[in-house]
């Protein structure tokens, strides 16, 4: 077998309009067609995709409530941290900075699944 490309990340969320306000707007992850029936939205981000999959019983919890970052999550690149900060500090988005001192943070969904961000060049 060889595997030859990475191609999308599946989030269970409880609640798609909530989750499409926060990928969708406060993210800014831009939506793309989604040939399926079931409950849920795709965004494409680069060449890979973020799938959430809508299961209303959905409850997320985390195993480690200290450091987010020892949880399940999904990482994505940002080109300025603080601006990113401020911008989930105006959406009213918990954050923890990343305890390794990178340039990193890291927020919740609305279903309390993790997003790292972290700073690239």
């Amino acid at each position: 077998m060889q595997i030859t490309q990475y191609l999308h990340t599946a989030i269970l969320v409880a609640d798609l309009d909530r989750s499409m306000h926060f990928y969708g707007t406060v993210l800014g992850l831009e939506k793309v067609d989604r040939p399926l029936k079931y409950p849920g939205i795709w965004y494409q981000l680069g060449d890979i995709q973020v799938h959430l999959i809508v299961d209303t019983a959905f409850s997320s919890s985390l195993q480690n409530p200290q450091k987010w970052g020892r949880n399940p999550h999904l990482a994505l690149g940002v080109a300025d941290l603080e601006a990113a900060k401020a911008h989930l500090t105006a959406h009213q988005c918990p954050i923890q900075l990343s305890a390794s001192g990178r340039a990193a943070l890291f927020t919740q969904d609305p279903d309390s699944n993790v997003i790292e961000l972290t700073q690239v060049e």
